[in-house]
């Protein structure tokens, strides 16, 4: 891909992230998560909620618990839960992103293609030549 090619689809996916509010992501990122097999377990208690508190907000944490690994999403803002799950949610969670961001990348990269570029001459490579 060329320095325009490319400076073209980063426009665009910063054009179609700011269509999307912090929260949007954040919901969107929990659904995920579920969907990948992580249990939601809520703060209903005083000692949890304290315990929700000292962990980084919305962001992975990795707790190991002797031969046994467990990943931690603390949601104080939304749910006011922990989203726990082991390797293999992770792995899936993972797989999903990637899935997801290739998906809106093509998507993007079709819509440039199919873009009027005037008196560019068509094609974002015409005018090359």
């Amino acid at each position: 891909m060329n320095k325009i090619g490319a400076s073209l689809l980063v426009l665009a996916t910063l054009g179609v992230a700011a269509c999307e509010s912090p929260q949007q992501r954040i919901n969107d990122k929990e659904n995920m998560l579920a969907a990948a097999g992580f249990k939601v377990v809520p703060a209903n208690t005083p000692a949890r909620q304290a315990a929700l508190k000292q962990l980084p907000p919305n962001r992975f944490s990795r707790e190991v618990r002797g031969d046994r690994v467990f990943y931690i999403y603390p949601d104080p803002t939304v749910c006011g839960c922990l989203y726990v799950g082991n390797q293999n949610a992770f792995g899936t969670y993972r797989a999903a992103v990637f899935a997801k961001n290739l998906a809106d990348e093509q998507a993007m990269t079709a819509n440039e293609m199919s873009m009027d570029w005037g008196p560019w001459g068509g094609y974002p490579m015409a005018w090359y030549y």
